[in-house]
Order: C-alpha cells, then sequence, then structure tokens
C-alpha cells in the first residue's frame, strides 16, 4: 500500500494544503495523520474538516486534548495555552465532535501508530537513543510512527543487535530508508509548525510493498498562515516562528 503520513498540522490550512497536494502528485492510496490537528494556528475548523474528509484515520495529540477539556495547559508554554484557549472560544462543535473521537494511538494495523511515543502516547518527546531503544521495545509493529516533537527523524534497530547496534538521524528531505529488516521508528515532521530548522511543511511517503520511506518538504504560503495567526490576536512568535522551522 502507498501511504502518506502526516503529523502536528496544528491548525495551519495553508501548509496541510500543499502537503495534501504533494501526496495527490505522489499518488498515495490512503492518508494517515498522527495527531494535533489543532492548537497554535488560526484554522481549526478549516484543518479538521480537511483532514476528516482526506485522512483515512487520524489520531489525537496533547493540544487536541487540551482543546477538548481532557489536558490541563498548566504544562503549555505561555503561548500554547493561549491558543488553546482561543480554539476552544473560536472552534465549532463538529471539530469538538471530530476530535473527540479520535484515539492517541493505534495498534491494529501492520505499523505501529502514536501521537508522541509507544511509551506515552500523548506526552513524551523522542529525540535522544535511549528513548529511542525504550520505544522500538515497546511498540506494537516491526515499523512504527510517532508524531509531537516536531523534528523530521528517525531510529532503526538492526535484528538481534543490542542497544549499541541502534541508529538514529534527523531526516532531510528527499531522504529515502529501506525499512525490510530490522525494527524501526520514524518521525514524518510537522506539516504545519516545523521545529528542524526548515521552516516547509513535512510528510512521509510509504510503500508497505517494497518496505520503504520517503522524507518529502513542500513550500507553502507561510505569509498566508502568520497573517491569519496575527487577524486572530493569537501572540506574534507562533507567526514569526513559522518562517524559521523552530
Amino acid at each position: 500500500m502507498h501511504l502518506a503520513i502526516l503529523s502536528d498540522i496544528h491548525s495551519n490550512h495553508p501548509a496541510l494544503e500543499a502537503v495534501l497536494a504533494s501526496c495527490d502528485q505522489q499518488s498515495v492510496e490512503a492518508v494517515w495523520c498522527l495527531g494535533d490537528v489543532v492548537g497554535y494556528g488560526a484554522d481549526p475548523d478549516d484543518c479538521a474538516r480537511t483532514v476528516s474528509e482526506r485522512c483515512e484515520l487520524s489520531l489525537v495529540g496533547n493540544h487536541d486534548l487540551a482543546v477538548l477539556g481532557e489536558l490541563e495547559v498548566s504544562s503549555f508554554s505561555p503561548a500554547a495555552a493561549t491558543a488553546v484557549e482561543w480554539t476552544r472560544a473560536n472552534t465549532s462543535p463538529e471539530t469538538i465532535e471530530y476530535l473527540r473521537g479520535l484515539s492517541p494511538a493505534d495498534e491494529s494495523r501492520d505499523v505501529g501508530l502514536y501521537h508522541a511515543s509507544p511509551r506515552d502516547p500523548v506526552w513524551e518527546y523522542v529525540l535522544y537513543m535511549d528513548q529511542a531503544a525504550d520505544c522500538i521495545r515497546a511498540q506494537s509493529g516491526r515499523v512504527s510512527f510517532i508524531g509531537h516533537s516536531h523534528v523530521a527523524l528517525f531510529f532503526h534497530a538492526p535484528e538481534g543487535g543490542d542497544d549499541d547496534a541502534l541508529r538514529g538521524s534527523h531526516a532531510e528531505s528527499g531522504t529515502r530508508l529501506e525499512l525490510d529488516s530490522g525494527r524501526w521508528l520514524l518521525n514524518p515532521g510537522s506539516v504545519g509548525q516545523p521545529r528542524d530548522g526548515d521552516p516547509r511543511a513535512a510528510w512521509l511517503e510509504l510503500d508497505t510493498d517494497a518496505w520503504t520511506a520517503t522524507y518529502h518538504r513542500v513550500e507553502y504560503d507561510i505569509d498566508a498562515a502568520a497573517e491569519a495567526i496575527e487577524s486572530a490576536g493569537l501572540p506574534g512568535q507562533l507567526a514569526r516562528r513559522l518562517y524559521v522551522g523552530q
């Protein structure tokens, strides 16, 4: 099957539209989203509606759960907490209903899907080798996908290898991985709020017949997304960070 894996859209509809156009160009058969459809940006309803229409499945992320009132915002940054409160006040009942029906993990498929990590599908940021080793041991599938950190990366554990054999790396646009052996944990990066120094929207192309993964980055109209944030009265830093991918 030829799939697109997306994550961390964060109410950035221009970025989501650009990524879906790129997916169409690659003739993917289905689109899967790892959560955080809303938060930070100014287009929660448009993003939730588009995800519900275009994605075969979506998980729920920590920002989605906060908007639903199922997580406290005390651990969020001030700007993120402000965005949660704004989203609660400016989101339609249809968006709330859609988000409420989602789960932070899906282990029913050939690959494991988690918003944050196999150990903690809601909160854990997997960025380091020791974390990845523990998560690879905990994941349901030989190949699993995570979001949450907004960083495109991968970790690979060879069959029969110990933790010293684990390797991992940030994944640049165009990186292609052969996933046919060993255990893998991959993060496609963020559609709407990249934090790996590349402001372009990120997504991952997965071929489960050939067992390959290809990382993509897509230019989008950052000005439109930033202007929407500013017009909504959201914190200006949420607009400025889009230009630097941090």
